[in-house]
């Protein structure tokens, strides 16, 4: 069986499967770089999964200019009590994406109190204090400032996500189990406060990191339920007349299979989101940072706690979804020129593949800006690659996902949703590979609808039998089958920069901090995608349409 290399659309028997179709052998030479063959495999027959269509999510923290690690202090004025909330380029940065969800929270939360009209000890900032739990004294947030980060987040259109402190009425032994009930007095009446300023706030969490073994201190999941029930009666008395009630969100913390399985059983009737916490590349110092974000296996590691926590809430009464409510991949606050550069957007559009998968609804990265991992830069706000990686995926992957597997290479990483803006599809291959250039064609093993506009009329193909097809398209018309590509690569080809280039064009702000325009590359269907070595490509294909996007 032959069709035309270059324009032939080849159905072949493995249910049905469109492959884009090549001339060249298996493996050949194209300058230094090797060429492979690779299918990216499809289930079109129903959706694997289901995540927000406001999926992408960023947070922000409280720490001080003072936070450093390792010698180094990244944060400097990030921290929410200090970020300048009249930058053009933050602004322009959440607006591209409406809506933004944002998280307010970290490991200070717990360390916070709320400087509303019952408050009784007074207001001062976080000061570095080594003999302290997490190095620095209790701080406060003034109701001014509250008013100014609602006043910012209302103009940007974000969807804020509150975390709230869970440790206020608990003592702490030395071992850091704690011993009592959450006092929510403070808490109740900064929620209170900020019903009645009208402030919209998509959901309140309880509690960072105090789940498991805990960071710094931990709560039984009996006692961590009740909290929640207590959150819960909070949140429904005081937005008892308001139309849109907040999500109860919980507990912030670390996957621990025995702890989160107590607390979601306990919880069936308060909790509506439980969050859990990504840093599986280990401490920011590590010097192996790279080498792991290009290890396929090292990727697939966490595979089992998004596994995991997603057969809970199957096997559970509840009614929670998943979320990732932080994650910044490499903890104590990443490493420069690696979680802010180009190479990290390997780890973090995998984790969004990867997290969709397992049907987690929102995927929150730390940061947006403060430390060496925010997707903007900590000192003059411009984006750094991952911000671009974020804005694409928004713009590009819609709810439904497919399952894909890729064959060919274990060093490509494939996804692939249903389009947001079409009835198509968007294909995200990764190419972790440092010398080979992968050659991508596509199977699918469900009935696919090929959608080929002809002058003013449309060609419809549907692929509904089991015997090999070919369909020749007339000379000419190979164009018109539309296929929208964005190819990722870093300025130099190199790895630790932090320019991005989209389809070999440089992508920046401008001086009015205006975010570029993300333009696709149109190309003819019927040819392979090509991924270059180290690059990332998102290929939009609106005229391919599976029955798991038509639900």
């Amino acid at each position: 069986m032959t069709t035309n290399p270059k324009m032939g659309f080849q159905i072949w028997q493995m249910g049905y499967s469109l492959s884009f179709v090549s001339s060249q052998t298996d493996v050949t030479a194209q300058g230094d770089a090797a060429t492979v063959e690779g299918t990216v495999f499809i289930d079109g027959k129903a959706p694997i999964g289901t995540i927000d269509n406001d999926f992408i999510c960023a947070t922000l923290d409280w720490w001080p200019p003072e936070k450093c690690d390792y010698g180094t202090c990244s944060w400097g004025l990030a921290g929410l009590l200090n970020l300048d909330l009249s930058n053009n380029i933050l602004l322009n940065a959440i607006k591209a994406f409406s809506p933004l969800k944002i998280r307010l929270g970290g490991t200070l939360q717990d360390k916070v109190i709320y400087d509303t009209e019952d408050n009784q000890e007074p207001c001062t900032s976080f000061v570095k204090n080594t003999s302290e739990m997490f190095g620095f004294t209790q701080g406060c947030l003034p109701m001014h400032r509250w008013d100014e980060l609602n006043a910012f987040f209302e103009k940007a259109g974000a969807k804020v996500i509150f975390g709230l402190n869970a440790l206020t009425g608990r003592s702490i032994k030395s071992d850091g189990s704690t011993v009592g009930a959450w006092n929510y007095t403070n808490a109740e009446s900064f929620i209170r406060y900020t019903a009645e300023k009208h402030y919209t706030i998509h959901g309140w969490e309880l509690g960072n990191e105090l789940s498991g073994n805990g960071v710094g201190a931990r709560i039984t999941a009996n006692q961590y339920a009740a909290d929640t029930a207590a959150l819960k009666s909070i949140v429904q008395k005081i937005y008892r007349d308001f139309d849109l009630k907040p999500l109860v969100i919980a507990p912030g913390g670390f996957y621990d299979s025995n702890w989160f399985k107590e607390f979601i059983d306990k919880t069936t009737k308060s909790l509506d989101v439980v969050t859990h916490h990504i840093y599986n590349l280990g401490p920011g110092v590590d010097e192996h940072l790279v080498e792991k974000i290009l290890n396929p296996s090292v990727l697939d590691g966490v595979s089992t706690t998004f596994s995991g926590l997603h057969n809970i809430i199957k096997s559970s009464a509840t009614s929670a979804t998943a979320w990732v409510g932080e994650a910044g991949g490499a903890y104590n606050s990443g490493h420069n020129l690696v979680t802010n550069a180009f190479v990290f957007s390997f780890w973090y559009l995998d984790q969004l593949g990867m997290a969709s998968k397992y049907d987690t609804k929102t995927y929150c990265r730390q940061s947006l800006i403060g430390g060496n991992y925010g997707l903007l830069n900590t000192t003059n706000f411009k984006p750094n690659p991952d911000y671009y990686s974020a804005l694409l995926w928004h713009r590009l992957m819609g709810r439904n996902v497919l399952y894909t597997s890729f064959a060919g290479t274990k060093k490509i990483r494939a996804y692939t949703h249903c389009t947001k803006q079409s009835k198509g599809i968007t294909v995200l291959l990764i190419n972790l590979d440092n010398s080979t250039t992968v050659q991508a064609k596509l199977a699918f093993n469900s009935t696919m609808n090929l959608l080929h506009k002809q002058r003013s009329r449309t060609l419809q193909h549907k692929l509904k039998s089991n015997k090999t097809v070919i369909i020749q398209l007339p000379e000419g018309t190979g164009a018109e089958i539309r296929r929208e590509e964005y190819h990722l690569t870093p300025k130099d080809g190199n790895l630790h920069s932090q320019t991005m280039l989209l389809n070999g064009k440089i992508l920046s702000v401008d001086s009015s901090g205006i975010i570029p325009p993300l333009e696709p590359l149109h190309v003819n269907s019927p040819k392979p995608i090509m991924v270059s070595p180290l690059s990332i490509v998102f290929t939009h294909m609106p005229d391919v349409i599976v029955p798991a996007c038509k639900v």
